[in-house]
């Protein structure tokens, strides 16, 4: 009997605690930082070509080290989101699921994460990889743009 009331205590207490933590809104859903396209691969082409953008492709893995930073630190800050949102279309997949793994293939991806620039008809026109900061990171797209 004590050993029951000491669990549902402790459950209760975990309750009481996480109820009252502040909800987590969902990448992208502020205006700064980059905004991914959610379609698929060919819907992605379709919009560079409509547009007139190249495609910034980031493939990553979930278990990347390097990943989770460009994520956490550079993506959403407001600097790199105004910049490739103005000059790409930007698409993030995990290079071992779903469509990813195929464009993993395609691309000949060797570590992550990879850092794609496509023209609008889907040729290659810059591949990378690593960390970068947001600085850097909008540095490697001006390069792009202005090639």
């Amino acid at each position: 009997m004590k050993t029951l009331t000491i669990i549902l205590s402790g459950i209760l207490l975990a309750m009481i605690t996480f109820a009252n933590l502040p909800t987590i809104k969902a990448e992208n859903s502020t205006k700064s930082g980059i905004t991914f396209h959610q379609g698929s691969w060919d819907e992605a082409l379709q919009l560079a070509k409509k547009e007139g953008k190249p495609i910034f492709l980031d493939i990553s893995a979930s278990w990347c080290g390097p990943c989770k930073m460009l994520k956490a630190r550079t993506f959403p800050s407001e600097e790199v989101g105004n910049f490739y949102n103005a000059n790409f279309i930007n698409v993030a997949v995990d290079g071992e699921k779903g469509e990813g793994i195929e464009l993993a293939r395609k691309f000949k991806i060797r570590g992550y994460p990879s850092l794609i620039f496509i023209d609008s008809n889907g040729n290659l026109i810059a591949q990378t990889a690593g960390y970068r900061n947001p600085k850097q990171f909008i540095e490697l797209g001006e390069q792009i743009v202005n090639r």
